[in-house]
């Protein structure tokens, strides 16, 4: 009479395999056989899915003024339904990139193509700045706002993807 007791099939779900891993032979001490249940084949959403997720890993690097893009119209929108005069706080943000661009090209003058990368740079953010203040004083899809957000989108996409290559 065989040492075991009980069923000797596991039971499996519909649509799936069962793997059996024989049990370990140790010292005295009994343990269960371990059975690992495999889906035979992934659903065509599922595909979808970890292919897109594949595509936006491996281009992350690139994706970069998506992502801040998105995180700043969420924030725009939180602070407009929390608290719309939020907004008056983030003038300086759009004042800061000329502010900026002024005192660098006093302090450390540059080439003619150092300073067009120094203007393009302070022209985006100047654009992104007043962006999150009016969307967060007056709602990201107030008006013409939602089409700014986009073409500040798009601006810094392809910026960015030249400053990239260009280096």
């Amino acid at each position: 009479m065989p040492a075991r007791t009980g069923p000797s099939t596991v039971k499996v779900p519909a649509g799936a395999s069962a793997i059996r891993i024989p049990r370990q032979r140790r010292s005295g001490r009994r343990s269960d056989p371990f059975v690992v249940v495999v889906p035979e084949r992934p659903s065509l959403t599922r595909l979808a899915l970890g292919a897109t997720a594949d595509l936006v890993w491996r281009h992350r690097g690139a994706l970069a003024p998506l992502g801040i893009a998105v995180g700043v119209f969420l924030v725009a929108t939180l602070l407009h339904a929390l608290a719309w005069w939020s907004g008056l706080a983030l003038v300086p943000a759009a004042v800061g990139p000329l502010v900026w661009l002024a005192l660098v090209q006093r302090r450390r003058p540059a080439a003619a193509r150092a300073v067009c990368w120094r203007v393009a740079f302070a022209l985006l953010a100047t654009a992104a700045g007043a962006w999150a203040a009016l969307a967060a004083g007056f709602g990201p899809l107030a008006g013409p706002l939602e089409v700014w957000w986009l073409l500040t989108f798009v601006a810094a996409q392809t910026t960015w993807l030249i400053a990239r290559h260009s280096n």
